[in-house]
């Protein structure tokens, strides 16, 4: 039995390092590059946040089989993305366009980040005003007269 595990698992190992897309063949080398660039800026609808390059998921295998067929049948990137987009939506893009419905997407983060910094900055503002003592009529004529003063021996 010690003898056959070493060919056993020789056996089981290659398919566990063969590529995703070992059963996609390319004649040109740029059309690969093409179809790699693709299926990378392609996210997987199932998944979290991969693309359907990296993802496992049988939906990912089913849609780079799509990108390569209409790839083969000489559809242009745009057909490709557009049609992905109209059966998944936008969420398919990892760069949705810039419309009206997009745009929480777009700027959403730097609106989020500019409210953070103005409520930081007014609560520092308020922490500031609370933490100044107030001068009564007094000590802000005698706070006058020590100004006054300084002027006067620093000429």
């Amino acid at each position: 039995m010690r003898r056959w595990l070493p060919l056993l698992l020789a056996l089981l190992a290659p398919p566990a390092l063969a590529a995703i897309d070992a059963e996609h063949r390319f004649d040109d080398p740029a059309q690969e590059a093409r179809y790699r660039d693709l299926i990378a800026e392609l996210r997987c609808p199932k998944c979290q946040n991969q693309n359907i390059a990296d993802s496992n998921a049988p939906l990912a295998q089913d849609l780079r089989q799509k990108v390569y067929d209409m790839m083969q049948a000489g559809r242009s990137d745009q057909e490709i993305v557009d049609y992905l987009v109209a059966r998944y939506g936008d969420f398919v893009r990892y760069r949705p366009p810039l419309r009206a419905d997009t745009w929480l997407l777009w700027f959403g983060p730097f609106a989020a980040i500019g409210a953070a910094a103005l409520g930081v900055a007014l609560w520092l503002h308020s922490r500031a005003q609370r933490t100044r003592p107030a001068l009564d009529e007094h000590a802000r004529q005698r706070l006058a007269e020590l100004l006054r003063q300084h002027d006067e021996d620093s000429r």
